[in-house]
């Protein structure tokens, strides 16, 4: 490892950025520098601008792939080297004007459907109905569950913050049912072993 990556990755990490994060930026000015073939401290400014446009006119890079590269870049400059550069006041990714796919009610009755096994078709149910982020949902506690106030106490999520989701009645009686064989399972296999 460098000098100049370890040094930005120390920023990173002061700053308080997510390990994943922290990989995204440091591959942004990885791929910056292999364009040039050169160390990125040597970059003009200039030759930054070229690689913004070669970024958005050439290789047409989608709006997610061009903000991971802007702000990587730009915590590289800003942060570790100490460089104000014009061109990042200048430099935003496109926006993109998608709409997103919304499943029907039949849809996702018949998606749930095809799940086998109940465990992850109550993941998925829940995962779905609160808008959870995949791995919110399959780290779900049951003490993240407040039925009194009918919201789910999500931790750590996105950004390492926390916060509440409306919990539907019909997911919370879909977690009760699944709850409720598995805790009977749990102490019969508890009193079989006192024989």
């Amino acid at each position: 490892m460098t000098e100049l990556r370890k040094r930005m990755l120390q920023d990173l990490q002061l700053h308080g950025y997510s390990e994943r994060s922290q990989e995204m930026y440091i591959r942004a000015v990885r791929q910056l520098a292999e364009h040039f073939n050169k160390s990125p401290d040597l970059i003009t400014e200039d030759e930054l601008r070229e690689y913004f446009l070669y970024v958005k006119n050439v290789k047409k890079w989608s709006r997610t792939a061009s903000t991971i590269a802007i702000c990587g870049i730009k915590f590289f400059y800003e942060k570790t080297l100490r460089r104000e550069w014009t061109t990042f006041k200048l430099v935003r990714p496109q926006r993109e004007k998608r709409l997103p796919v919304i499943l029907t009610q039949d849809e996702i009755r018949r998606i749930l459907n095809c799940v086998r096994f109940q465990r992850y078709r109550v993941c998925l149910l829940t995962i779905y109905s609160c808008g959870l982020r995949l791995l919110e949902g399959c780290t779900l506690k049951v003490s993240n569950i407040d039925s009194q106030r009918m919201v789910i106490h999500i931790q750590g999520g996105k950004g390492n913050k926390d916060r509440y989701v409306p919990l539907p009645h019909r997911t919370l009686i879909e977690l009760r049912n699944y709850w409720k064989p598995s805790l009977i399972d749990k102490i019969s296999i508890n009193w079989s072993a006192f024989g």
